[in-house]
């Protein structure tokens, strides 16, 4: 990212979408393991405390549990909708808010200017619903592929778990947790894109150890190594303000798919979001809201971190070889 006068106009839909896209494959290639201890931590009703009688107590016990009862590969569950999934979202989300940059810029520069911390809030926001709504049923698979204990599947795979949730459950059965998914998505990615741009825009780049030498656009840009750290404050922070959404999720998520999961204890049955929310907070406490916060806040910064680094290191690869 870069400092006054680089402009989104500089980079084109094809090239921002290329790395978006390029991001999302290789954060989700080393994130997956993080993603699959959340979601089993999220679906878990027993607290996860050493003393308790629950199938997961610690961080480093279900790993441990979970290769130990379903072969490492299981921390790579549902890994290829979860590509799709990262693929698919990240060439939206990253094209969509180029776009949007742009037109702001175009129509109201001075404006942009003066509110760009905002803007790009806002943007974020928009560009992340869109993505969300497009790629949304591959976070469902992914989420029943995780869910499953690989000891006794129910699915013999993406293509079997796309066709067996659309033959026994319709279409809809992919769209799960759409609202709550909805109702976190645009704050959260807010969030994340106005923390980061304000980091790479208007601190790192002002701070000689973080500014590239080699730049794009002849202004002050922020290395890898700022867009890094940018990007895990951003992770953090936005993870942190939305976590009990992604949570009711992920419980939404497997309704319809309890009587597969009682190996792992006690199940949660809900009619909706609101009702989720009671029925956690009723039966587990407040705080539950807040079950598999560790690894899916360290998820939430290492894939940040990448997400953004990533795509702006293709992305001003592309536009020197434009140049």
């Amino acid at each position: 990212m870069v400092y006054k006068t680089h402009d989104a106009t500089d980079v084109t839909v094809f090239q921002s979408a290329l790395a978006g896209g390029a991001a999302g494959g290789i954060t989700r290639a080393i994130a997956q393991p993080l993603d699959v201890l959340k979601v089993r931590f999220q679906l878990q009703l027993e607290p996860i405390k050493s003393e308790s009688n629950s199938k997961y107590k610690s961080v480093t016990q279900a790993v441990s549990s979970i290769v130990r009862e379903e072969g490492l590969a299981t921390l790579w569950s549902g890994h290829i909708p979860a590509q799709f999934l990262s693929i698919t979202y990240g060439v939206v989300q990253f094209s969509v808010f180029e776009k949007l940059t742009q037109i702001s810029q175009r129509s109201e520069p001075y404006h942009y200017k003066n509110n760009r911390h905002w803007i790009n809030f806002t943007n974020g926001g928009v560009a992340a619903t869109v993505a969300t709504i497009i790629s949304f049923p591959f976070d469902t698979l992914r989420t029943r592929l995780i869910a499953e204990q690989k000891s006794q599947r129910v699915y013999k795979g993406f293509i079997d778990a796309f066709s067996t949730m659309l033959k026994n459950e319709g279409f809809t059965s992919f769209y799960k947790g759409l609202f709550p998914t909805l109702g976190q998505i645009a704050p959260h990615a807010g969030i994340q894109f106005a923390i980061y741009k304000l980091f790479t825009d208007n601190v790192l780049n002002r701070i000689e150890y973080f500014q590239r030498q080699n730049t794009v656009s002849g202004v002050v840009e922020s290395t890898i190594l700022g867009n890094l750290l940018a990007g895990s404050l951003a992770g953090f922070f936005a993870k942190t303000a939305i976590y009990p959404f992604d949570l009711v999720k992920k419980r939404l998520q497997i309704q319809g798919f309890q009587t597969h999961r009682e190996s792992f204890g006690r199940q949660i049955y809900c009619k909706g979001s609101i009702h989720c929310i009671k029925l956690t907070i009723v039966e587990e406490g407040f705080l539950a809201l807040f079950k598999g916060y560790a690894p899916s806040t360290l998820k939430a910064i290492v894939v940040s971190a990448l997400h953004f680094a990533v795509y702006d290191e293709v992305k001003y690869f592309l536009m020197r070889i434009q140049r």
